[in-house]
């Protein structure tokens, strides 16, 4: 692959602004475009979104089990973040390449379509398919009708690598996530008369605090998994929202937490527990006051973790491909999940640093760009066609003696 073409696909992608707010298909239809142009055959999967759409692709025979490249096309806002240069234009400034999206993860999928030119000429005998996918960023939304449809196909890959940023070292596991939003219904009064009332922000109150004591308790009691920075299942709760004024017991409050789970923990378990606690020890002292008050749930988005043992033999050939003796675990999650969910084997491994995602002047560098494409490289290598063995004959002759 050479990166000077990855750089020109780049600044391309770059270009289109899929924050996930947005459409995709101005993007997806850039890249059938180049795909067409080098005769690769491919597929707009869509969702109940009708400005968005993942795309398929496979380089190489389809009648046989391949590899996936997988990445997402959409990207975080740039609201309320101040940029050195224009966020949705490429700018080279010493090597390093500013642009939203360049690490997470438009990098990734520029280097993939620039290493399709190879994968044709290699003409290969294992495929190497494609799977670009939308709205990862609000819960990996897109790429649920991806994997559905992988399904119903008659051949299941091999496994998957996913490109999101880990400085090309192979990721073998990361954490399941739950994310709720909770409705608490009160009954409102005169501040005055509080005891008349049911104070919804305080029942939240309540509830947040039981899911900060589990959190806190598992920090202490575990069960732990040491390959992870944070060893243990996490409970946050990030927003709240409730009353309308001081002197006025309010009726409503709703709030939002999320729970990022080890393999060890169940984490739609853990959601049955904070339910269980808000309709057993909560709701009764509520509705004996005012029988309409109480919780709702709603989940919001979820995705699975991923759990792929060091030694599967698709982690033994990402650390090949990449040069690398070594794994690791992330806290932060992926579509990588979903794909094992599925039976298809994946890892994740791409270029550039996740510390930089999401951030004012995102960047990746023209080396991290490079070593993403030996790791290609390798990979087209590994699926190129399988030497010819030699014929009797030629065998019969063995090494031909140096003329004189």
């Amino acid at each position: 692959m050479r990166v000077g073409k990855a750089v020109e696909i780049l600044e391309k992608l770059v270009g289109f602004d899929t924050t996930s707010r947005n459409s995709n298909l101005a993007l997806i239809g850039w890249v059938e475009d180049y795909l067409t142009s080098l005769g690769i055959h491919h597929e707009r999967i869509g969702g109940a979104d009708p400005t968005k759409a993942n795309l398929w692709a496979t380089i190489g025979p389809a009648d046989r089990p391949g590899y996936i490249l997988s990445g997402h096309t959409d990207v975080v806002p740039v609201d309320g973040q101040t940029w050195r240069s224009d966020p949705f234009r490429l700018t080279d400034r010493g090597g390093r390449l500013h642009g939203r999206g360049t690490t997470d993860m438009k990098g990734f999928l520029a280097c993939c379509l620039a290493a399709v030119p190879d994968m044709v000429a290699a003409e290969l005998a294992v495929p190497i398919h494609l799977a670009f996918s939308y709205d990862e960023e609000v819960g990996c939304v897109g790429v649920r009708d991806l994997v559905a449809r992988l399904q119903g196909y008659s051949v299941r890959p091999l496994g998957c690598f996913v490109g999101e940023p880990t400085e090309m070292r192979v990721v073998s596991g990361h954490k399941g996530k739950r994310s709720l939003r909770v409705t608490v219904h009160g009954r409102s009064c005169h501040s005055a008369l509080a005891p008349r009332g049911i104070n919804a922000v305080e029942y939240a109150a309540r509830l947040i605090a039981r899911i900060a004591e589990d959190s806190s308790r598992r920090g202490a009691e575990g069960p732990f998994d040491r390959e992870y920075e944070v060893p243990f299942t996490t409970g946050h709760t990030g927003l709240v929202h409730g009353g309308a004024a001081l002197n006025i017991v309010p009726d409503l409050c709703t709030f939002e937490f999320e729970l990022r789970s080890i393999p060890a923990d169940d984490p739609d378990l853990l959601v049955e527990e904070i339910k269980t606690y808000a309709r057993d020890r909560l709701e009764p002292g509520m509705k004996a006051v005012a029988p309409e008050a109480g919780f709702s749930f709603e989940l919001k988005s979820g995705f699975p973790g991923l759990d792929l043992s060091p030694e599967a033999e698709l982690a033994g050939l990402a650390r090949r491909l990449s040069g690398s003796s070594d794994h690791k675990k992330v806290p932060f999650g992926t579509e990588a999940g979903l794909f094992a969910a599925a039976g298809i084997p994946a890892v994740v491994i791409g270029p550039g640093s996740i510390d930089r995602a999401h951030r004012a002047d995102e960047f990746i560098t023209l080396t991290e760009l490079d070593d993403c494409g030996v790791f290609l490289d390798r990979l087209i290598a590994t699926c190129g066609p399988v030497p010819a063995a030699p014929s009797a004959s030629t065998a019969a002759l063995g090494p031909r003696s140096p003329s004189h």
